[in-house]
């Protein structure tokens, strides 16, 4: 009863315009005032701040430096020339190049809202140019994007492993397969879209083109070997891949492509501090919900609940996809992983559920999360960027939504195909 109370004052407030994290952090004070009296006051600024400092929350604000950085240095281009090397000679290939190029994006900025930004602004343009319809050329972009946050480094991947205490790497690893066959399935659904409704070829397949692409984007194509190479080969922590990410994107927008000067630098600058700034108000004022919860033992509640409707964790995971798809509605991916993973985290340990495919699960339901009016962020981004209509975009969308749906149920229920890398090389 407490936490629907909690709930039910959760959405007043967001209802209300008040921001999400505001919003938590009202809550949680109201309810440790309510329980344990106003002697309590001086002790919630001390859980807020070590709740904001633990070290691996370092990687979000370089991570998102690191591509506000690409974005501002050629970086981006270089790599959508390569994907349209790659796949503009398909029907439909501007829409490969845009699912292609938020492949490459995804493995350097963690960020799906990034990545719409810097890849739709450059290709939603492109697209319409050449006739696709505004409307697909947005959904294409919107849901592409989606796999930045299973695709590694991911953001919401770094929160869910704080939150859940597990492995930032293994989390990591774990995103790869699906990743690639979410790439896979939306070529496959953009491919036939475009047989459908006859959209253009771009150009024939040109292996020197393709050559000239690869020599002017193998820069690019360093960063996530950096990343991805060190953070795997245990070199580097998560945290200070990031920090590498950070300063090879500089020396290579500042020394080598040198298409970065110092007020593009501010300009990254400060956008890496106004997004880290909204992630990190949510984390603190989550601590204190953290705190109140685990006092109140309401996740033991709601476990023991649980378990005496069903002990099958197959089921177990078919209702927490309901309930996280439904969560996915109304709050963005960080403020849901905040607010609710801690409370379901001792059911999925009392039935044996494994955190890293559990966290692999909650991160690509909040993906979906980012399609689904009406917070739908991601999606509202690549309108904007389309000037298309949100509900046009939606009809549209529901074909690449599917494919994610299905990339869900078989990472859900066949955790086999996320977990095969983890098991091979951590296990």
């Amino acid at each position: 009863m407490i936490l629907l109370w909690m709930f039910l004052g959760l959405v007043v407030l967001i209802l209300l315009n008040v921001p999400i994290a505001v919003a938590l952090g009202i809550v949680a004070l109201v309810a440790m005032v309510a329980s344990s009296g106003p002697d309590i006051l001086p002790n919630m600024a001390l859980v807020m701040y070590g709740g904001a400092t633990k070290f691996p929350l370092l990687a979000i604000p370089l991570f998102i430096l690191a591509g506000a950085i690409m974005n501002s240095s050629g970086i981006s281009r270089r790599l959508i020339a390569l994907a349209s090397a790659l796949f503009g000679f398909i029907r439909g290939g501007l829409s490969m190049v845009t699912i292609g190029a938020s492949l490459f994006f995804a493995e350097i900025s963690g960020s799906a809202v990034a990545d719409v930004a810097a890849i739709g602004s450059i290709l939603i343009p492109a697209m319409k140019k050449r006739g696709y319809p505004g409307p697909f050329a947005a959904a294409v972009t919107s849901s592409s994007a989606t796999l930045a946050v299973i695709i590694p480094p991911s953001i919401p991947m770094i929160l869910y492993a704080v939150m859940a205490d597990s492995s930032v790497v293994q989390l990591f690893v774990a995103g790869i397969v699906p990743g690639l066959l979410g790439g896979l399935g939306l070529m496959l659904m953009a491919w036939h879209y475009a047989r459908k409704h006859d959209l253009p070829v771009e150009q024939i397949f040109e292996l020197a083109r393709l050559r000239k692409a690869l020599r002017e984007a193998a820069w690019a194509l360093v960063l996530p070997v950096i990343i991805l190479g060190g953070i795997f080969g245990g070199i580097v922590t998560a945290t200070e891949g990031a920090g590498l990410a950070v300063v090879a994107a500089l020396v290579i927008g500042l020394f080598i492509y040198r298409e970065l000067d110092l007020r593009m630098l501010v300009q990254a600058a400060i956008e890496g501090v106004i997004q880290t700034a909204v992630v990190m108000l949510l984390v603190a004022s989550s601590a204190l919900l953290g705190v109140y919860l685990t006092e109140q033992q309401i996740p033991q509640q709601l476990a023991a609940a649980i378990l005496a409707f069903t002990t099958n964790k197959y089921a177990i995971l078919g209702l927490l996809n309901l309930f996280f798809l439904a969560v996915g509605l109304f709050l963005h991916s960080a403020a849901a992983i905040i607010l609710v993973v801690p409370i379901v985290m001792p059911l999925i340990h009392q039935v044996g559920i494994d955190p890293v495919h559990f966290g692999l699960v909650v991160t690509l339901n909040l993906g979906i999360g980012q399609q689904t009016p009406p917070v739908a962020s991601v999606l509202m981004t690549a309108c904007s960027v389309a000037r298309a209509d949100i509900w046009e975009v939606s009809k549209v969308n529901i074909r690449f939504i599917s494919v994610l749906l299905v990339v869900l149920l078989i990472s859900t229920y066949l955790p086999a195909v996320p977990m095969l890398l983890v098991e091979l090389f951590y296990r």
